[in-house]
């Protein structure tokens, strides 16, 4: 059980997995309040750089899930190298089917609503391990603006055009599931292009020690398509946020 190398070439020298730069992650933990002595579960925690700031910035403790070895070996010395592995905890397993021992004070999934096939399904599986009146944590897509072709669609990494909501849209759906929208902390087009630019030389640093491997034709349709179809749709196109809610 692992993630395709292919994530874990792409994403290197990732520390933040999704669209947020250190600076909008801190903004985050400080949004929410976190108090010391917090408990958090990560699910699809990837290389562990929330739960361990939080840990050292804010005292929090808290467990991450995830499937990919390679990026629970770099959570785990992350953890080490702010000194909150007494703090924190990383577990290799499914998300999907993970549920915490105890409740706990905030339930995240950052990114990866595909664990509950989508936002209803993903704060469902939250829903079992936050205590009452905890706060729960979504990161997810959104359209900035209607696109235009599915072309645009497949762009933005979409099959249809309702694989995600607007932004508004998203506020009307977690209302729907009985939550309250409490706070938000938005991407720009500055930390998606950091997010997904410094893929492309991941990418391209990889193929260049290793044009004989297997992945290497994969891999170099990816850096020759890719960056124009961001620069074309996906930058303009699609926003991404993490929503924290509370249960009404």
């Amino acid at each position: 059980m692992d993630l395709p190398r292919s994530f874990t070439i792409r994403e290197s020298s990732h520390r933040i997995l999704n669209p947020f730069t250190p600076g909008k992650l801190a903004t985050l933990g400080a949004a929410i309040g976190l108090r010391k002595g917090a408990s958090v579960l990560d699910l699809c925690c990837g290389k562990g750089e929330m739960l361990s700031t939080w840990a050292r910035d804010h005292g929090v403790t808290g467990t991450g899930v995830d499937i990919s070895t390679v990026f629970l070996a770099a959570a785990r010395e992350r953890a080490a190298e702010l000194g909150v592995t007494d703090q924190v905890t990383f577990v290799h397993g499914d998300a999907a089917s993970h549920v915490a021992g105890e409740p706990v004070d905030v339930a995240a999934c950052v990114g990866a609503t595909w664990i509950g096939q989508g936002v209803p399904g993903t704060v469902a599986l939250l829903e079992r391990s936050l205590r009452p009146g905890g706060l729960m944590l979504i990161g997810e897509p959104f359209w900035r603006a209607e696109p235009p072709s599915q072309e645009a669609v497949e762009a933005c990494h979409a099959r249809s055009r309702d694989d995600f909501a607007t932004l508004p849209g998203l506020v009307e759906l977690f209302a729907g599931l009985g939550y309250d929208l409490v706070e938000m902390v938005l991407a720009d087009e500055d930390s998606y292009d950091r997010y997904r630019a410094a893929q492309w030389l991941n990418v391209r640093t990889w193929l260049d020690a290793n044009p004989d491997d297997e992945l290497a034709p994969e891999l170099r349709d990816e850096l020759s398509t890719v960056p124009l179809r961001y620069t074309r749709y996906e930058r303009r196109l699609l926003g991404w946020g993490v929503f924290a809610l509370m249960k009404r």
